[in-house]
């Protein structure tokens, strides 16, 4: 088995496990129906793809920076009769920085690493509003476990986040180590500590289904910190040559 590491930072994300009509709500952790989307999106999977193969990957995340709970309030008119549509709320993480995992079939990891690198769609963090801000593809798959490899990843945590932990320590103060939380499924036969109904069955559009999935909380201490690297999320983004037209409209000038 290998593992394939993500980074899942931005200024915002938003990974919903239940919608209730008006109100959109958020995890405090990705879910794996949505890093899961976020592979065949880059895949380039149409919405009625089978997904099995993904789903039997095991999913865990680290949370190197929890971020903060961002409620944002809509109002919207309809664009052809002008009659205002439903008040709807969205929650949303801003400023978090997480580390997911997936542990599986080595072939099927590097093809998800080759799709992160030149992904057939914009790659987003939940929802279309959401770009990273860092490059999603933290290396090549890894021939260890799923947890050890969370474990000693380096830790992702901006900068001024790190500095604030340390002041919070305390002028003079050395901080100790940081302890982060992580989330993994549950291996067959233990007892989780938690479920959530966000393993994927089918992302169509008339009819998403998910499964329940089992989850054990575990905690790790932060490695050394490293720097985030620049990123724009439309580098690499691989596209399909449009045809030249036989009459072309003349250049703009203005």
């Amino acid at each position: 088995m290998s593992v394939l590491l993500l980074r899942l930072a931005g200024p915002l994300q938003a990974w919903g496990s239940a919608a209730r009509f008006a109100r959109r709500s958020t995890e405090n952790a990705p879910t794996k129906s949505g890093v899961l989307g976020l592979l065949a999106a880059a895949q380039g999977r149409p919405r009625q793809a089978d997904l099995a193969d993904l789903a039997a990957l095991r999913f865990g995340v680290r949370i190197d920076q929890p971020g903060s709970r961002l409620r944002d309030f809509h109002t919207a008119h309809h664009a052809d009769s002008g009659k205002a549509m439903p008040l709807s709320e969205r929650f949303y993480l801003a400023d978090a920085v997480f580390v997911a995992g997936l542990e599986g079939d080595p072939e099927l990891l590097r093809e998800l690493h080759e799709a992160l690198l030149y992904p057939r769609f914009l790659p987003y963090l939940g929802r279309r509003s959401c770009p990273p801000s860092q490059p999603l593809a933290m290396g090549p798959p890894q021939d260890t476990s799923l947890e050890e490899t969370l474990r000693h990843a380096e830790w992702q945590a901006s900068g001024w986040y790190v500095q604030q932990l340390q002041r919070t320590a305390g002028h003079g103060a050395t901080p100790g180590p940081e302890v982060l939380d992580m989330l993994l499924d549950c291996p067959p036969g233990d007892t989780p500590d938690f479920s959530l109904r966000d393993t994927p069955v089918s992302y169509d559009a008339r009819h998403r289904r998910y499964a329940l999935r089992g989850i054990r909380s575990t905690q790790a201490t932060a490695a050394h910190h490293a720097t985030p690297p620049a990123h724009e999320p439309t580098t690499g983004l691989a596209s399909v040559p449009f045809e030249t037209p036989a009459t072309s409209p003349p250049p703009r000038t203005t």
